[in-house]
C-alpha cells in the first residue's frame, strides 16, 4: 500500500474514522530530514500492510493539523487509534527506532 496524502479535507475520513491503526507524519518537502526518512516511511507502508495505514501531512498545506497536534518540529509522527494520537516520535534515527516506537502502539 502507498503512503496516504493526508489534508484538513480528508482528515477526518482517512485518519479519524479509519478502521486500522494510523501511522501520521507530519512533513514538508523542504525538510533534509523528512527526505532522509523518506524511504522508511514507505518500507513500512508495504511491510504492514493490513495493520497499519501510513499517512503523510505536508504541514505548509495543512497548517492547522499541525497547530492541532502542536507539531514545531518536522518529521514528527504519531499512532492514532480510533482518531486518537499516541505519544509523538520526532525525527527517528532508523526503521529500528521507528519500528521499536510504533508497535507497542498498535
Amino acid at each position: 500500500m502507498s503512503v496516504l496524502n493526508i489534508t484538513s479535507e480528508n482528515y477526518e475520513k482517512e485518519v479519524v474514522a479509519a478502521q486500522l491503526p494510523v501511522l501520521l507524519e507530519f512533513w514538508a518537502p523542504w525538510c533534509k530530514y523528512c527526505r532522509r526518512i523518506a524511504p522508511v516511511v514507505e518500507r513500512v507502508a508495504q511491510e504492514y500492510e493490513g495493520k497499519v495505514i501510513v499517512a503523510q501531512c505536508n504541514v505548509d498545506d495543512a497548517p492547522k493539523l499541525a497547530e492541532k497536534f502542536k507539531v514545531d518540529i518536522i518529521p514528527s509522527m504519531f499512532v492514532l487509534k480510533n482518531g486518537e494520537p499516541g505519544e509523538k516520535i520526532v525525527n527517528p534515527p532508523s526503521q529500528d527506532a521507528l519500528e521499536a516506537w510504533m508497535n507497542p502502539q498498535l
